[in-house]
């Protein structure tokens, strides 16, 4: 999901705006006409962050639903959401229906009562084809106010086939593996293995937040993760520095990075999208990053398949079988509960919608009822299996589940310091000092 990630960086402002938000001066008992349409004209007036072309293929999904319905969905894109459907609901002119891409914003909506609970076939619908960690992450309180839409798995490791031939290596089940595959990598060719690339205008540091996430899950679990996402567990807890010193032994090893663009330094001047050339080229072995990078690939030339240019296997645990994935998507809530707005949402939440979507390429989602045959290349297949697969453990994206002030704001910018020589336990301590009191 590229477009997601291009939104998370040029959304850094508005995320750090939708942070301090407060709401609590206007009260709504979260019904009612939304003044946007609603049912007496048979509009659904519908307000997220997916623009573009993406925006199109979200239009294309809900089509053949229009036209049996009589309903006339009306999308409406904004890069400025997170900070925008607070001023739009505090105001009383919220859309019908909001995509959020952070579960906590729809949370702080909830939690004011903006939104209205998930009509009951929405619940049923989440019942029977969402897993209960992504129930939760529409659940405020014991209640249900939005359901899952797309989806997206991090924690790929990217990687060349014929290379790994050529050396003899195979994929890693283990992170002691996948150490030993590093070192062997080094050893044979002289060189690094990784490349890796924090640069993203403001909102620079964002992929080194991934590889710290998916150490704490791998490592701690999904308890201490749970509890490091509420502060629970501080960044300045030893979990969390164990995770810095887990990354840090790929990211601030000079013999491991910065391959095809210098040294560790380098690291975050060096943009997100540039690894994928160097993949291609054969100048990189390894390069950390989630689902979507299968788009930078093919834009850098090369071919995404086991038996093509570049594969990519998942971060392995501590053990071997027992997968752990972080991720992100969208969830989706209302803000009335007429009925053509019901039955909108029962559709977006349905098996026949995430199959209509995910067909027309680009994108996953984690509905039990989605055939994986469905998606548009073998990676994406492999990515909704691994969220289908009951003995996954799925985690979202922690840094969109904190505060903005910490996860856009002091995280992303503790990573560029850690990589610029930052000792961790002044790191962690500034990143721990972002946190709201």
């Amino acid at each position: 999901m590229r477009t997601t990630q291009r939104h998370k960086a040029l959304s850094a402002v508005a995320l750090l705006g939708a942070a301090g938000l407060t709401l609590a001066s206007c009260s709504s008992d979260g019904g009612g006409d939304s003044g946007d349409g609603g049912d007496s004209d048979n509009v659904v007036t519908v307000y997220g962050t997916i623009s573009d072309t993406e925006a199109e293929l979200l239009d294309e999904s809900w089509a053949d639903f229009e036209a049996e319905s009589g309903i006339d969905i009306q999308y409406e894109a904004s890069k400025e959401f997170e900070s925008q459907i607070g001023i739009r609901a505090q105001g009383g002119n919220p859309p019908d229906i909001a995509i959020f891409p952070q579960p906590g914003l729809l949370a702080d909506l909830a939690s004011r009562g903006y939104l209205t609970p998930a009509p009951e076939g929405v619940q049923q619908n989440v019942a029977e084809y969402w897993s209960e960690d992504w129930a939760a992450y529409g659940t405020v309180d014991g209640t249900l106010y939005g359901a899952p839409l797309m989806a997206s798995v991090k924690g790929f490791i990217w990687y060349q086939p014929a290379m790994f031939a050529e050396w003899g290596v195979e994929v890693p089940e283990t992170l002691d593996e996948l150490m030993a595959l590093t070192e062997t990598i080094q050893s044979t060719t002289g060189s690094a293995p990784w490349c890796a690339g924090f640069g993203s205008g403001d909102a620079t540091g964002w992929p080194g937040t991934d590889w710290v996430e998916d150490m704490v899950l791998r490592d701690s679990g999904p308890e201490v993760y749970d509890q490091w996402v509420t502060n629970e567990v501080k960044f300045t807890d030893q979990p969390i520095i164990d995770a810095f010193d887990a990354a840090g032994e790929y990211l601030l090893n000079p013999d491991f990075v910065n391959a095809g663009f210098g040294d560790v330094q380098s690291i975050n001047s060096t943009e997100f999208g540039d690894p994928a050339a160097a993949l291609v080229s054969g100048d990189c072995a390894l390069h950390h990053q989630a689902s979507f990078f299968t788009g930078f690939i093919e834009d850098a030339g090369g071919t995404v398949a086991e038996d093509g240019d570049v594969w990519a296997f998942i971060m392995p645990g501590q053990e071997a079988g027992a997968p752990a994935v972080t991720g992100g998507g969208e969830i989706v809530g209302a803000f009335n509960d007429e009925s053509d707005t019901v039955q909108v949402l029962e559709y977006l939440s349905s098996p026949e919608w995430a199959n209509n979507r995910v067909s027309l390429g680009g994108v996953i989602s984690a509905n039990s009822g989605l055939d994986p045959a469905n998606a548009s290349s073998g990676l994406l297949t492999q990515a909704i299996e691994i969220l289908q697969d009951p003995n996954t453990t799925f985690r979202f994206d922690a840094s969109d589940l904190m505060p903005g002030a910490v996860g856009a704001g002091t995280f992303w910018k503790g990573m560029v310091s850690w990589v610029s020589g930052t000792p961790v336990d002044e790191v962690t301590e500034q990143i721990e000092a972002g946190w709201p009191s």
